[in-house]
């Protein structure tokens, strides 16, 4: 019978080396008089000194407030309760960044007696931003389904109204599917560095073609902005909002109806740009139900976020006025 080779013993150092290279930050809670104590690596994360007078209070301050009341609540009921938790939380350091924070533990480290907690903190921010950035794609992949579905039926019922025959029907909501495809085409990345993804009136004219009855901007839509190349990424963010302002417009504005005008005007002062786009006869003269829904929040995120910008709504009596600001490095990276 083969004998077994024993287990190797661990060492200290290489406890505290197998740690370092895991990212644990250590931490015990000393009950009874609220003392928390942690290791370099856990004030290093809370960006905090542990001189000896830290307590559980003081790191509450700095967990971020919608978690607070979760964090300490669930801090507590493990008070009275022996056995492991896990529990995920923001936090804000002192240059106000929001870190996700894991706290991993023992309550009452086993034993109730020694009125004690300990356990770890693990950094999981990478994680959580993971989480949020998959949750976002399957929210919008969603609603742009939902938005395609809606798209497929505005355009079929604007070419039936301008058509007199199936054949003619056919020939136009084909040209205007197809405009489409080559929206797509045209603000795709481009690989190995080829350089911007379109001017900037190209997207407006390629992608706003469709909506027109008679064929592009026969009337009822004009554009004119400034002549600036787009980079890769903020033409593809651009054009979603582009897109969600001309399917809420097919939905509820002026391209809904036949009488309906749109004007996209813009320009560039001080590194801004400032595009206005404009509708006439449309039926919407109020903030209607779809500002509060998801293509509204991704309008937001979009300019917010990837264009550096602000997008602002006004709904006068002629119809609805939308304001989008982006900074012009932000649209020609």
């Amino acid at each position: 019978m083969r004998t077994k080779t024993p287990l190797p013993e661990w060492t200290a150092d290489e406890f505290r080396n197998a740690m370092k290279s895991a990212g644990v930050a250590l931490w015990m809670w000393i009950i009874d008089d609220d003392t928390f104590v942690m290791d370099e690596k856990a004030c290093d994360l809370w960006q905090v000194i542990d001189d000896g007078d830290l307590t559980f209070e003081d790191l509450s301050a700095k967990i971020h407030p919608a978690d607070r009341e979760r964090v300490r609540t669930a801090f507590t009921a493990t008070r009275a309760i022996d056995g492991p938790f896990e529990i995920d939380f923001r936090i804000i350091t002192n240059d106000e960044t929001v870190r996700w924070i894991s706290a991993r533990g023992q309550g009452n480290s086993g034993d109730a007696n020694t009125k004690k907690m300990t356990g770890i903190f693990l950094d999981v921010t990478g994680r959580k931003h993971a989480e949020e950035g998959h949750e976002l794609l399957a929210g919008e992949m969603s609603h742009r389904v939902k938005n395609l579905l809606a798209l497929a039926s505005g355009l079929t019922a604007i070419t039936a109204r301008g058509t007199e025959t199936k054949e003619g029907m056919v020939s136009q909501l084909t040209e205007r599917l197809s405009a489409l495809g080559r929206a797509h085409d045209l603000v795709r990345p481009l690989p190995h560095g080829q350089g911007n993804a379109a001017l900037l009136g190209d997207l407006f004219t390629v992608l706003l073609a469709p909506y027109d009855d008679e064929a592009a901007f026969a009337g009822r839509i004009r554009v004119a902005v400034p002549r600036m190349g787009l980079g890769e990424k903020s033409a593809t963010s651009l054009a979603l909002v582009i897109h969600e302002l001309a399917t809420n417009s097919l939905k509820y504005g002026a391209l809904s109806v036949e009488q309906g005008l749109l004007d996209v005007s813009g320009e560039i002062e001080d590194g801004v740009v400032e595009i206005v786009w404009t509708e006439h006869g449309g039926p919407v003269a109020e903030a209607p139900q779809f500002s509060e829904g998801f293509g509204s929040k991704l309008v937001q995120r979009t300019v917010g976020g990837h264009l550096g910008g602000s997008i602002s709504y006004e709904w006068a009596e002629a119809g609805l006025v939308v304001r989008l600001r982006m900074k012009e490095d932000r649209l020609s990276a």
